[in-house]
């Protein structure tokens, strides 16, 4: 499954949550028939809906119907989850071309 951040808006609408319950620990995601890959998704949906708002405050800074100080902060917390995003997916990446280099 590939992610791009390019067409956020084409992701599945997810409420955010407490970055506590944005991760499940490995046994309570076996036990609710998740994984890794579900955390990752779970997180990935949580990523695009940051950037959703991000982008909404930004619209309506321009618009003038949101203080600045809110607009500044919103578009930031986005800025920090798009890094994080791509953090994650680098080491996953990086991880799996380790895996395939493995000799069996």
């Amino acid at each position: 499954m590939t992610l791009s951040f390019s067409t956020v808006s084409s992701l599945p609408e997810l409420a955010m949550r407490p970055p506590q319950a944005a991760a499940p620990s490995g046994h309570a995601a076996a036990e609710n028939g998740g994984g890794f890959a579900a955390v990752l998704q779970q997180f990935a949906g949580d990523a695009a809906n940051a950037v959703r708002q991000g982008e909404a405050a930004a619209l309506a800074g321009i618009n003038g119907s949101l203080p600045l100080q809110t607009v500044v902060e919103r578009v930031m917390a986005a800025e920090r989850t798009l890094q994080t995003a791509l953090a994650v997916r680098d080491k996953a990446v990086s991880s799996y071309l380790e895996v395939s280099r493995m000799q069996i």
